[in-house]
């Protein structure tokens, strides 16, 4: 992993199958309008918030409540100059039991420093598995990009990128 790879943890009272249920429940917790399937080994599905950011992301491995690796097929941000900036990196979760709890760390393998959107995904993302996907995870209910749901202070910083 190299020091520049986006990586946050979160560690919760709950078994790594939860953890890793919660994970693949990407509805729950990430944008109610993801397209496609979210679960299983090759599944691709699309993300889209507003006109702001799209991306086509494959499931290129999946180890039962321990580990996800996405693959960004195809991706568009509006607001940096090179619109592609996530193509081909990986968000990664890996699931570990520590101490009767369960780590989660979330590494989005590519994205780097250099990035143009690098500040705000790592906001956003931090955002995603420390709030919205902790929640998920701990009490059921996740926090995802909703239609017609106020916008986070994130959200309005992209929309007005």
């Amino acid at each position: 992993m190299s020091a520049t790879d986006f990586t946050t943890a979160i560690i919760v009272d709950k078994s790594p199958k939860e953890v890793f249920d919660a994970v693949t429940n990407v509805r729950g917790w990430w944008s109610e309008e993801i397209e496609g399937n979210t679960a299983q080994l090759n599944d691709e599905f699309n993300y889209h918030y507003e006109d702001v950011h799209r991306c086509k992301i494959k499931l290129i491995e999946v180890v039962p409540n321990q580990k996800i690796v996405w693959l960004v097929e195809e991706n568009y941000f509006k607001f940096t100059q090179d619109k592609t900036e996530w193509t081909g990196t990986k968000p990664t979760f890996e699931i570990t039991e520590k101490e009767g709890k369960t780590e989660l760390r979330f590494t989005h393998f590519g994205l780097t420093s250099e990035y143009e959107c690098f500040e705000i995904c790592q906001g956003a993302w931090t955002n995603y598995i420390q709030n919205s996907l902790k929640k998920l995870i701990t009490t059921g209910k996740g926090e995802p990009n909703a239609t017609g749901k106020p916008q986070t202070e994130n959200e309005k910083k992209l929309s007005q990128s």
